[in-house]
């Protein structure tokens, strides 16, 4: 059975932290899901680890749906939660984004989506939740909004931004949304938005005192060498393993080493 939201909720309430992954392939998900990470997330991430995109920006949904798909067929315990991708959501066309969110769910078979954006995006939230489609949030860097921003940087560090954060978090709990994700936002705001909150929150680049945590899984892992973020800290060499195995392959098929009899 998988894990509910009302789970996550508990895990906030209990003070149990949540370990959450990014997943997007059939494979990855067999292996996560065994291990009992209890939140997969069908990130869009995907832009950049797996097709190769200087941002997330080109992610289409029907992309997203695909690699979702994948992920659903590869797990059968953990909450699985997709992005909807740049340009699939607005709070001024509320049909195309219900009918885009729902297809996350319908078509691609996620429990939830996520969506980007602070108070601007509350009406979204609580139009979708009111339709029976879970919502986690996401503030602080977003990536979807990266020229606007500037790069990709810390947010919230003076006065007038953090207390902008704090009241993005509190406008996307009232509207309905299960979560938030805090990206690259300094610890101790972090630390304020999750005692202020009742819902939880899941950092990223936001320090130890969230709820919870997400990584990109080819980051963990050491498969992505592109870039290296520094709130990341890759637990094996994956890449390097691979390439070890792929140089010992063509050695024995060089040698005629391989196949033997």
């Amino acid at each position: 059975m998988r894990t509910t939201i009302q789970d996550i909720l508990k895990m906030k309430a209990t003070g149990q932290p949540i370990a959450v992954l990014t997943c997007y392939d059939y494979t990855s998900a067999r292996i996560l899901d065994s291990a009992g990470v209890p939140v997969l997330l069908v990130g869009d991430s995907l832009g950049m680890v797996v097709h190769g995109f200087d941002s997330t920006l080109p992610v289409t949904l029907d992309m997203m749906i695909l690699h979702c798909q994948s992920v659903v067929r590869g797990s059968k315990n953990a909450l699985l939660v997709i992005d909807l991708p740049f340009a699939s959501y607005s709070n001024t066309d509320y049909p195309g984004t219900l009918k885009n969110a729902a297809r996350g769910l319908a078509e691609g078979g996620a429990q939830a989506v996520k969506i980007e954006g602070g108070a601007r995006m509350a009406s979204v939230v609580a139009s979708l939740v009111g339709a029976g489609i879970p919502v986690m949030g996401h503030i602080g860097l977003t990536p979807q909004s990266i020229h606007q921003l500037g790069g990709y940087r810390m947010q919230g560090k003076d006065e007038g931004s953090r207390k902008r954060l704090l009241a993005d978090a509190l406008e996307l709990e009232s509207a309905g949304a299960f979560a938030i994700v805090l990206e690259l936002v300094p610890a101790d705001l972090a630390k304020h938005i999750t005692e202020r909150l009742k819902i939880p929150t899941i950092g990223i680049g936001a320090g130890k005192d969230c709820d919870g945590q997400v990584q990109v899984f080819h980051d963990v892992f050491g498969l992505y060498e592109d870039f290296v973020p520094k709130h990341t800290r890759r637990y094996t060499e994956a890449a390097q393993s691979i390439r070890d195995a792929a140089k010992a392959y063509m050695s024995d098929v060089g040698a005629k080493k391989f196949p033997e009899k």
